[in-house]
C-alpha cells in the first residue's frame, strides 16, 4: 500500500514538472508542451460567446496571444478533433461523452473536474445569467510503417537509464522511413519519421527559440539551407527515447476575471487542458482535451459603443475632501464665457 502511494506521489510530482502553454507564441521552459485544443475552445469563446476579443484588466499575455487566433480549426483535419460550444447542461455532458466514445473510443479525463451540479447549471428563473461550456478533444494514434528496434537503456543527459528504440542492425526498410532535415553536428540536427497515416513526427536536437513558434521557424530555415544528404546512410546511427507522459494545466491566470462581451460581462469559472502522449518503437498516441466553463451576465448595459464624456454644455463641478461627505465648493456653469 505504501509503495502504491509512493508511486502515485512520484507520478504526480513528475507530471507537475512539465509546463503546458496555450499558444505557440508563449514563452517556454525546459520541459514544456503545447497542443491545439485550448486554442480551439478559446476561438469559440471569442467568436461565438463574447463575439469580440477577450480583454482583461490588466490584460493577460496568454489572452493576448490567444486572441490572435494563430491556430484555427481550418488548420486541422476534422477527423483529428471534436469540439462543442453550448449552454452548460447535463445533457451537454452526456453528448460529449457519447461523441468522444463513438469517434475516438475514448473517455474524458477532465469533464468530471468541472461542476455539473443542477443548481450550478442554467436556471430558467434567472435568464440574465447564462453558463456556457466549451470543449475540445484531439486524438490521434499513428504507427510507423516498420517497427524500430528496441535498444535498451542508455544515457540521456545525467540520466543513465533512459530507454531507447531506433536502428540496431542497419535495416534498409527502417532507414527508408527516416528523412534527414539537416545534420550539422552530433548536437545540431533534425529529422522526421514517416507514419502509415497522414502524420509526420519531427525530432530536433538542441532547438533554438524562446517559444515553439520560433523553434519551428528556425528548424525550417535550417532545413532549407541544408545541402547535405537527406536520407539515413548505412553508416548512420539512430536512437530515440521512449516517451510516456500525462500533464494537466488549469489556467488560473484566466479565471475569475471580468471581460466584456457583446451583450454583457463574462467570467471564466474554470479552464483546464490535458495532454497525454506516448511514443515507442511501433508508433505513438496523443490525446488532448480542453474545457472552459464560462458565465455570461447579460443584465448589464451594452458597452460595445464608446462613451463620450464631453463637458460641452451646462455642467456642475464640486470639490470635497476625501474623508468628508459634503463638498466644500460647488459650481454650476451655463455660460462658459463668464468663467474663461
Amino acid at each position: 500500500m505504501k509503495e502504491n502511494k509512493l508511486k502515485k506521489w512520484f507520478q504526480k510530482n513528475k507530471e507537475s514538472e512539465v509546463v503546458v502553454v496555450p499558444t505557440l507564441k508563449d514563452e517556454i521552459s525546459s520541459n514544456c508542451c503545447w497542443c491545439a485544443t485550448f486554442e480551439l475552445v478559446w476561438n469559440d469563446l471569442k467568436n461565438n460567446i463574447a463575439k469580440k476579443d477577450i480583454i482583461f484588466s490588466p490584460q493577460e499575455i496568454y489572452a493576448k496571444h490567444l486572441n490572435e487566433e494563430e491556430f484555427t480549426e481550418s488548420m486541422l483535419s476534422e477527423k483529428y478533433y471534436y469540439k462543442v460550444c453550448d449552454l452548460k447542461t447535463l445533457e451537454l455532458k452526456k453528448q460529449i461523452e457519447k461523441t468522444i466514445e463513438e469517434k475516438f473510443h475514448q473517455k474524458s479525463d477532465i469533464l468530471d473536474k468541472f461542476d455539473w451540479r443542477e443548481e450550478k447549471l442554467n436556471n430558467e428563473l434567472n435568464p440574465e445569467k447564462k453558463k456556457y461550456f466549451l470543449y475540445a478533444m484531439l486524438y490521434r494514434s499513428f504507427e510507423f510503417p516498420y517497427r524500430f528496434d528496441k535498444l535498451g537503456n542508455g544515457k540521456f543527459g545525467q540520466n543513465k537509464k533512459c530507454k531507447y528504440f531506433g536502428i540496431e542492425n542497419n535495416s534498409e526498410k527502417l532507414r527508408n522511413q527516416v528523412k534527414v532535415w539537416y545534420y550539422y553536428s552530433v548536437n545540431d540536427f533534425a529529422f522526421s519519421i514517416k507514419t502509415t497515416s497522414n502524420d509526420e513526427i519531427i525530432f530536433c536536437k538542441n532547438p533554438f527559440g524562446d517559444n515553439f513558434q520560433d523553434i519551428y521557424k528556425i528548424i525550417k530555415e535550417k532545413k532549407e539551407k541544408y545541402n547535405g544528404v537527406t536520407y539515413l546512410m548505412s553508416s548512420d546511427k539512430l536512437k530515440i527515447p521512449y516517451i510516456n507522459f500525462y500533464v494537466e494545466k488549469e489556467y488560473k491566470e484566466l479565471q475569475e476575471k471580468p471581460f466584456i462581451t457583446y451583450n454583457g460581462i463574462g467570467f471564466i469559472d474554470k479552464a483546464i487542458q490535458s495532454i497525454k502522449f506516448s511514443l515507442n518503437e511501433k508508433g505513438g498516441t496523443i490525446k488532448s482535451e480542453s474545457g472552459i466553463d464560462v458565465t455570461i451576465t447579460t443584465s448589464l448595459p451594452l458597452v460595445d459603443d464608446p462613451r463620450y464624456f464631453y463637458v460641452d454644455d451646462t455642467f456642475a463641478f464640486l470639490l470635497k475632501e476625501k474623508e468628508k461627505d459634503i463638498p466644500y465648493f460647488v459650481s454650476k456653469i451655463e455660460d462658459i464665457t463668464k468663467f474663461q
